[in-house]
């Protein structure tokens, strides 16, 4: 064999690679890539602001699970929504509107809920002032 025809199967064979790897990736599922990172980016002042609040105003809801039934206790009277998210499927996150004009406390069934992890976002409004409070719970 001389180098000419060395060269030229190096060549060959690069370029197989190279087009192997291409086909290869347009085969591929598409990516996480989440395509509002920019505006979420954007809104993270917000929604911490928002976070200091709740500990600036000693806001912080208390959450108590008795059987099936989930009792959040707010400090004043509150109106907003509950975001149930699951880490592990998305398609089971769940959103309740919330407004306890009629009492400090507001009940929700969670027997429809599956068991398991979840993460809680709390987002309200109250006297005039916005409230952000996430936080992870166990569904046993």
């Amino acid at each position: 064999m001389n180098w000419g025809k060395g060269i030229i199967s190096g060549m060959i064979l690069f370029m197989l690679f190279i087009i192997s790897m291409c086909v290869y990736m347009f085969w591929l599922p598409a990516d996480g890539y989440d395509h509002q990172y920019y505006e979420k980016g954007l809104s993270f002042n917000k929604d911490y602001n928002r976070e200091v609040q709740v500990v600036k105003d000693h806001a912080e809801p208390s959450i108590a699970i008795k059987g099936q039934v989930m009792t959040i206790t707010f400090t004043r009277p509150a109106v907003g929504t509950i975001t149930w998210l699951r880490p592990s499927n998305q398609y089971q996150d769940r959103v309740f509107k919330i407004n306890t004009h009629a009492g400090p406390s507001i009940d929700l069934p969670i027997s429809a809920i599956e068991k398991g992890k979840w993460r809680l976002i709390v987002d309200w409004e109250s006297d005039h002032k916005a409230y952000l409070y996430q936080k992870g719970i166990f569904i046993k």
